[in-house]
């Protein structure tokens, strides 16, 4: 998948992605609908530095869900 391009695809993919990676439990909360895209680059950076670690702390996975919040529309 080309996630260089700034598509709802994309954007719906990086955040299933994350959400699945960090285990959220409320995923609900935090839909790829809600998501712009103006706030793709920030979205992508996000999703490439979760890809890259493999646990997260009780505090990683409250501010990746914190900054999540924060990029919704």
């Amino acid at each position: 998948m080309d996630l260089s391009q700034n598509t709802p695809e994309n954007i719906e993919y990086m955040v299933n992605q994350i959400v699945t990676k960090i285990k959220m439990v409320n995923a609900s909360a935090i839909q790829y609908t809600d998501m712009g895209s103006e706030e793709f680059e920030e979205l992508k950076e996000i999703y490439e530095m979760v890809l890259r670690k493999n646990n997260f702390s009780p505090r990683e996975m409250q501010a990746l869900a914190e900054e999540l919040g924060r990029l919704r529309k």
